[in-house]
């Protein structure tokens, strides 16, 4: 649940559940339809890397170095070197030569081959590489089969980057959106899954009624998500493997805006089962329903700290909407954004706990900023007029959101320091609700 940005006071928007029908606007066609991922800003400072074409990678249906390359650039953190302008393609520490890469004002390298051990099954040697000290900073094997190559590419750029900034990569993780095609006029709304740079692209759900507002369990197996398929709003909890799925709130009224806890056992939930919207959790094995909120104000879009020991959400109980968070299970309530601003909803907690990204209302238009817990202080990231739904990366450093863009709505993605922005699109159509999955094994 994601307030809609119109002329409508907040207020009577949320008190009618068809607001939200008026919120959902989404993508893509077909689920084969990949997005695009165009980075408008890299950090200054961006260390150059090259990473060397695998030896024997040329009979591969994927080319794993650009694979990792492309994940690279798009952290904004390194700026890899064209293949075309390498002065040599190694394979072996002992056949570098460094003298060469130095001239080229190289700092690190990658290397690596693959060697096949059966049928459509192969192990790759990779080694990360300091290019100014001459010496090998760490060296890894890995298995792969003809089927996993790409998520195989995605886990060795996670290891070139942790090794190369200290701070573990998120190349290997996925992401899920909402879309809609339009078919003579007629909507279908699609919940798809997909690689982190938009590959192997999966629809969970299709639907002729809106889909909103995915929340990924921190296992990885399970998505919850709003659906509107039987004409009022459910929430529902999908196996992603299996596709099964079942009903956690469903009947009159609002039934929105779930969030897993950090040990997927509990589910927070925005219901107005007595005619007012407030913050519930649902114990998922045992479904039972404890409610956290009684105020007569609009209290919804609920998120876990990673201890799970407080709740953010957003309340109008002081006149408009701003963020509010809460001890779990004590129920103490503090407002946490005093001094910014009139508007200021869709709390997401960092993975460490001390910021949250969240909508601020800036100049007439909606940005993504954070605020810190600690220090209070505060950032605003985005600059479109019409920006919602921040997720953060599991590892922290950027935070995926929904913005205007030329064909519609779609995702962008802004570092944490506002110095690297992306933009991710379709050829056609829409994207929005994106959120961010966790770290996979």
């Amino acid at each position: 649940m994601s307030f809609n940005r119109t002329e409508v006071r907040w207020r009577e928007r949320l008190r009618h559940p068809l607001w939200l029908l008026c919120a959902l606007l989404a993508l893509v066609p077909t689920a084969d339809a990949q997005i695009t991922i165009r980075i408008t800003r890299s950090s200054e400072s961006a260390q150059p890397v090259a990473v060397v074409p695998f030896a024997g990678s040329a009979d591969l249906p994927v080319d794993l170095a650009d694979i990792v390359a492309a994940d690279l650039e798009r952290s904004g953190v390194f700026k890899p070197m064209p293949v075309t302008e390498m002065p040599d393609r190694p394979s072996e520490f002992s056949a570098i030569k460094f003298e060469d890469w130095r001239r080229l004002n190289m700092d690190s390298l990658v290397i690596g081959s693959i060697a096949t051990t059966a049928p459509d099954r192969y192990e790759i040697s990779f080694r990360v590489v300091n290019v100014i000290q001459g010496n090998q900073i760490a060296g890894y094997r890995m298995p792969a089969t003809a089927a996993n190559l790409r998520h195989t590419a995605h886990r060795i750029a996670d290891v070139v980057f942790e090794q190369l900034t200290g701070k573990k990569g998120a190349f290997a993780t996925r992401i899920a959106y909402v879309t809609v095609d339009r078919d003579n006029g007629v909507k279908r709304y699609r919940l798809l899954v997909a690689d982190i740079d938009g590959a192997n692209a999966r629809t969970l759900l299709e639907s002729p009624q809106p889909i909103m507002s995915p929340d990924w369990a921190p296992d990885g197996e399970r998505i919850a998500y709003v659906s509107f398929e039987n004409r009022n709003s459910a929430i529902y909890v999908q196996d992603v493997p299996t596709g099964n799925r079942q009903v956690v709130a469903s009947g009159e009224g609002i039934n929105s805006s779930p969030a897993f806890s950090p040990d997927g056992r509990r589910l927070a939930m925005t219901l107005s089962r007595d005619g007012n919207p407030e913050i519930y959790v649902r114990d998922l094995d045992s479904g039972q329903l404890q409610r956290l909120t009684a105020d007569p104000a609009i209290d919804t879009e609920a998120s876990w700290s990673p201890d799970g020991r407080r709740l953010a959400f957003t309340s109008d109980r002081g006149g408009g909407p701003q963020i509010y968070l809460m001890d779990y299970p004590s129920g103490q309530v503090r407002r946490v954004t005093f001094d910014k601003g009139s508007y200021n909803a869709r709390p997401r907690f960092a993975p460490d706990g001390d910021m949250l990204a969240l909508v601020h209302q800036n100049d007439g238009g909606y940005r993504i900023a954070v605020l810190g817990l600690k220090d209070d202080s505060f950032r605003i990231l985005s600059n479109s007029k019409l920006d919602e739904s921040p997720s953060f990366a599991p590892n922290g450093q950027m935070i995926l959101y929904a913005t205007d863009g030329v064909l519609g709505t779609e995702l962008a993605a802004v570092s944490v320091n506002g110095r690297v922005r992306q933009r991710l699109a379709v050829p056609y159509g829409e994207v929005r609700e994106p959120a961010w999955g966790p770290f996979r094994e």
